[in-house]
């Protein structure tokens, strides 16, 4: 299977992310040790249109066959096209995995579980998940006159949050697709995928300065 690690130079939330040094590694040397580390890759390799994101992670080991045009490190470019144009490079495979380096706290192991569960499942593509921290049987909206009106139709009665009935987001950690299937449906979730749950505590997902404050603390307490 192939790893594709995806980093762009022209973050907006936290600049420079990606390099940012969390206890003697930068942020994105956590992505590329995990996909390393899993027995179900057999190449881990990097999007990027940035010099220094391409040398951060080449030093750590991970491949970086071709540059990311400038047109897919915009703003407004997707993380399908830019997934697609990997293939397009490196057309001899038949799983992929997008990894990408905001979700530090996934494993190598994590990766050979969801792996062999959409295997052992037979699903089209696999995702991470995690319990949601807010529970939408508790959510409303604001109806004519600021009326709270209940998110979902079938509204629970219970008093308690373990009464309510699990839900699950994706925690952006693990994206697994076969190669064929995905070049058709352009998209690593469809009705008949498979989670793979992940506990919360690795969970998180670095999009500005006190999600990374808050990873970096974590991170160098144990």
């Amino acid at each position: 299977m192939l790893a594709l690690i995806t980093a762009r130079g022209g973050s907006k939330g936290l600049p420079r992310k990606n390099v940012l040094p969390a206890n003697g590694k930068p942020l994105i040397a956590w992505t590329v040790t995990a996909a390393l580390e899993a027995q179900c890759v057999d190449r881990v390799v990097l999007s990027t249109d940035d010099d220094e994101i391409m040398s951060v992670a080449t030093a750590w080991g991970c491949e970086v066959p071709f540059r990311r045009p400038s047109e897919l490190a915009s703003d407004t470019a997707s993380s399908m096209d830019v997934v697609l144009h990997a293939l397009d490079q490196l057309p001899d495979h038949s799983f992929i995995a997008l990894l990408q380096p905001t979700s530090p706290l996934r494993t190598g192991t994590d990766i050979d579980a969801a792996f062999a569960l959409l295997q052992s499942s037979g699903a089209p593509s696999c995702v991470s998940v995690c319990e949601a921290e807010q529970s939408p049987y508790w959510m409303y909206r604001l109806g004519e006159n600021g009326r709270l009106q209940s998110l979902l139709p079938e509204r629970s009665t219970a008093s308690r949050r373990q009464d309510l009935p699990a839900v699950y987001v994706l925690n952006g950690a693990i994206y697994i697709a076969r190669v064929d299937w995905l070049r058709t449906t352009k998209s690593f979730l469809a009705e008949d995928s498979i989670a793979y749950v992940m506990p919360r505590e690795r969970s998180i997902d670095i999009d500005n300065a006190e999600d990374f404050e808050y990873f970096r603390r974590k991170v160098e307490q144990n």
